[in-house]
């Protein structure tokens, strides 16, 4: 076997075929950003349909992170059973089409099963995605992941843009969800034709089907379980803290939040440059100093504007870690979908405490103290980044240029 389960001697795409299977992966990340999107604009639509509580409804939420944990280590044993061009179809078309299901929930249980298979759906797709993703950057030898992340923020923030036009027109979410999934799985199914279709050798033995994360996935999982509580906190927080802290009206304080998506979306799709340049373990050290930068200018600020540019800060800084933790996953071992599985497990889990650990620190202490934390995970990316430094080889033999073997 070469690396990332693909078979000894096989014939290497042409350079336009690679060209292709680049823009279909990018592609597949739109799409499945989109979904992302689309379904968050219209929670508010889902709570008055169903009538819980905002409790309840914080506790429905918790479920797709929960469903994608549980079934994420099922990407790797269906790829090997169905090959990776035609499992991702598969899983691509099914988070797709579960975009409806939390909208034809007519109350908290049916609604906490629904997201349940929503994340289950989200987790084995991403799963896939992104292990053909560091398949198609060890090929072409070029740095892509970061684009490929940068590639489904933009998409979020298309469903976003969608979700808001349905919901300002007062559209039904059945309907509007149900139209975009058909329209999502459309285009998702048009995207996987040029994706690479990577299959199994007969004799490879077909991955477990539930398994710990190995010890690789551990140590890079914690490089971007930093990343992504930031990332939490600020999306989650940035608005709560310029009002309650700084006495910012609404409007400029949800600013604040858009400024800091824009920038991780800006930052990602740029980013694949700046790592061809200076590799990963240097970009993200320099990405983790500039965040932490960012959380001193938050926790220390007395205007609006120094905490706003504090929140683009670590936009800034944190943008690549994520990317590049699953690219560093997808080359520590044997097994690319499981590293990469474990890695999605961490980085949920931050995702999904990030928000209510920065709210419970801001109830017994500040949300300054919080903050101050935030910015000592930041600072974490300075010390961890050695650890996305992985030896990598492409399908060729040659190494892998994301690999930054030769820099510390």
């Amino acid at each position: 076997m070469a690396g990332n389960g693909v078979p000894e001697g096989v014939t290497p795409l042409p350079r336009d075929g690679l060209r292709r299977a680049r823009r279909a992966v990018a592609l597949v990340f739109l799409v499945h950003g989109s979904v992302t999107g689309n379904f968050a604009t219209r929670i508010p639509w889902i709570q008055d349909h169903t009538g819980i509580s905002p409790g309840q409804l914080g506790l429905a939420l918790a479920f797709p992170a929960i469903g994608a944990s549980l079934a994420m280590s099922l990407a790797g044993r269906i790829s090997h059973r169905f090959g990776a061009r035609a499992a991702l179809r598969g899983l691509l078309a099914l988070w797709t089409l579960s975009l409806v299901l939390p909208a034809l929930s007519p109350g908290l249980y049916t609604l906490g099963a629904a997201l349940l298979a929503y994340g289950a759906a989200s987790g084995m797709s991403d799963v896939a995605m992104n292990a053909l993703g560091v398949e198609t950057e060890d090929r072409l030898g070029r740095p892509i992941m970061s684009g490929l992340h940068g590639m489904w923020s933009a998409g979020a923030l298309l469903g976003s843009a969608a979700g808001t036009v349905a919901a300002h027109a007062g559209w039904d979410a059945r309907l509007h969800l149900a139209g975009a999934a058909l329209v999502l799985t459309l285009l998702g199914a048009f995207a996987c034709r040029d994706v690479l279709d990577l299959r199994s050798a007969p004799e490879e033995h077909p991955p477990p089907r539930f398994a710990l994360p190995p010890k690789s996935a551990l140590v890079i999982g914690a490089t971007g379980f930093c990343a992504v509580f930031a990332e939490g906190a600020a999306l989650d927080w940035s608005a709560v803290y310029l009002r309650d802290r700084l006495d910012t009206d609404a409007g400029l304080a949800a600013a604040s939040t858009t400024a800091f998506a824009c920038t991780m979306a800006v930052a990602r799709l740029a980013g694949d440059k700046v790592v061809a340049r200076f590799g990963a373990v240097r970009t993200v050290r320099t990405g983790g100093a500039l965040a932490a930068t960012g959380g001193l200018l938050i926790v220390t600020a007395r205007h609006p504007a120094t905490a706003m540019a504090g929140f683009g800060l670590m936009g800034l800084g944190i943008a690549v870690v994520v990317p590049l933790a699953f690219a560093a996953a997808g080359r520590s071992g044997p097994a690319p979908s499981q590293a990469i599985a474990g890695v999605a497990t961490i980085t949920y889990t931050s995702g999904l405490i990030a928000p209510s650990a920065i709210g419970g620190i801001a109830q017994a202490t500040s949300l300054t103290v919080s903050f101050a934390l935030v910015t000592a995970l930041a600072f974490g990316l300075v010390v961890g980044a050695r650890v996305l430094r992985v030896p990598g080889r492409t399908a060729s033999g040659a190494p892998a240029v994301t690999g930054d073997l030769e820099r510390s």
